[in-house]
């Protein structure tokens, strides 16, 4: 408690410093806070193409990271968008009314250069400064990691490593860990790709309600709003199925949505309360041909984004080359536990669960007692991608009936990296079946399963009117950029992630 204390004094002392700082340079008539600067370079452009015989003209602008103040010279590093670049700063050449004004500045305050490149004596390419403006007086100190040798080790200091307030705090995490961009430069690639993919191919991208009056299309605890002219209970989305699914009975062929959804439910390493979730539906096609369609999506992804088709995960190294395997969800069960599963009744199920150490809730039924089963003893050994097909009815309400196996639906799940990573159905297009489905969710959800699905009585009269045979895919974008950048948690590829308030 004294320390933090202490680091409490100090921290103000330093703002107190950079407020004062900013007095000053007001009462100088030195606005620290001006409109603009034209940027005509980038830090790695410009090391990139210097050429030594010519002094490039240049404007850079960036975040003082590093600062040496001397007599009538002085080096300070600035930071861009694109990495660090030292700027020479001479008193004789800026003019003393500049040289005075950067006196006053400090690490993390924004400036901007106009000049020209050179390298130093010490072979540092860098830019010597004929004009200088302060953009930006930061009044708070950033925290800057400091190197000392220790037994004929360089150590590093005062690093700003703790996740928790990284997360807090990304701005902070940005300019500081500027390797952090990176991931989320990646993450930006990534969604590109796979729309430009999708677009390529002549399907339509669309936007669906975020607010629902009815939440449906998951299994999934919603978050709850009030509209209060409407004097209505409304949800976050927690899927965006129900409503694509809408646009194909419309006559669309193809549609998709980057859509941002929300379900109420617990934060770990793979779950996020707000998570971004692509969707896609195509007329006329099937699980299978999605299957084949997802090997595509990912191995072109990677290509595209990594430069390889494989990528290294959680200390192992998966690839993404297809064919990617394909096991029913029973035959997974039974390869990593023993346990047949096929045609088992509810107490059956219950008895295998029980023998295998697993807890369950009374409330749920047999379809969760398989996903239990599945996600506790199967799913974390899948880290090559694998296709689980083939699941119970009651798992899947919203997939058509299998063509060949009782009991079943046409889906399948893509497992990769110990997670599930997308879903898909042979979608089920038949209302009265679909009726009977979400009566036997409702059913559920009366013995207390609160993640089970309502009735949406305008899906089934859109159902009613009649859609053509049709595929749908739903992929984590968040799981798949984990995947492609190698983080090991959500948090690391959100840049706002959710947390417990101050």
């Amino acid at each position: 408690m004294q320390q933090e204390h202490e680091q409490q004094i100090s921290l103000n002392d330093q703002m107190q410093r950079r407020l004062d700082e900013r007095t000053h340079l007001m009462e100088s008539g030195i606005n620290p806070y001006p409109c603009e600067f034209a940027v005509t370079a980038h830090s790695r452009d410009i090391i990139e193409t210097f050429q030594e015989e010519a002094k490039t003209p240049v404007s850079v602008a960036g975040r003082i990271m590093a600062i040496r103040k001397m007599g009538k010279a002085s080096f300070f590093h600035i930071q861009d968008a694109k990495g660090r670049i030292q700027v020479y700063l001479k008193k004789d050449e800026v003019g003393e009314t500049s040289y005075n004004t950067f006196k006053l500045l400090d690490i993390g305050d924004i400036a901007g250069v106009k000049g020209y490149t050179f390298k130093t004596r010490t072979g540092e390419i860098s830019v010597h400064a004929e004009e200088f403006t302060l953009l930006s007086k930061s009044l708070r100190p950033i925290p800057v990691a400091k190197e000392k040798e220790v037994e004929g080790e360089k150590v590093v200091f005062d690093a700003f490593s703790d996740r928790e307030l990284r997360y807090r705090q990304r701005y902070v995490d940005l300019i500081v860990n500027p390797e952090v961009r990176e991931t989320f430069i990646k993450r930006s690639a990534i969604v590109s790709h796979m729309r430009s993919f999708f677009t390529a191919k002549g399907w339509l991208e669309v936007e669906t309600p975020i607010l629902q009056p009815i939440y449906g299309g998951a299994a999934a605890r919603p978050f709850t709003t009030h509209h209060n002219a409407l004097d209505m209970e409304l949800y976050l989305r927690i899927a965006n199925e129900l409503y694509l699914k809408r646009l194909i009975v419309g006559g669309f062929e193809g549609v998709f949505e980057f859509a941002k959804d929300f379900r109420n439910e617990g934060i770990d390493r793979f779950h996020n309360p707000e998570f971004t979730q692509v969707e896609l539906y195509v007329a006329y096609k099937d699980y299978n041909w999605m299957m084949e369609l997802v090997e595509q999506l990912f191995h072109q992804t990677a290509l595209a984004v990594n430069g390889s088709d494989t990528t290294s995960f959680l200390g192992n190294e998966i690839s993404l080359k297809p064919p990617f395997r394909r096991i029913t969800i029973a035959d997974s069960i039974k390869e990593y536990t023993g346990a047949d599963i096929e045609g088992k009744s509810e107490q059956e199920l219950r008895n295998t669960a029980k023998d295998l150490g697993l807890e369950l809730d009374p409330k749920i039924g047999p379809g969760k007692i398989i996903d239990e089963i599945f996600g506790e003893f199967v799913e974390p050994k899948l880290i090559q991608p694998t296709f689980i097909t083939d699941y119970p009815t009651e798992m899947s309400p919203l997939a058509k009936p299998h063509r060949e196996k009782e009991g079943l639906v046409e889906r399948f799940e893509l497992i990769a990296g110990g997670k599930e990573i997308c879903n898909s159905f042979s979608e089920l297009n038949d209302p009265v079946v679909q009726r009977q489905r979400l009566e036997e969710q409702a059913g559920l959800r009366q013995r207390g399963d609160d993640e089970a699905m309502i009735v949406d009585e305008d899906f089934l009269r859109a159902l009613e009117y009649g859609m053509p045979p049709t595929a749908g895919l739903g992929i984590g974008v968040d799981r798949l950029v984990m995947l492609l950048t190698g983080e090991d948690s959500i948090r690391d590829v959100i840049f706002f992630p959710h947390m417990k308030p101050e």
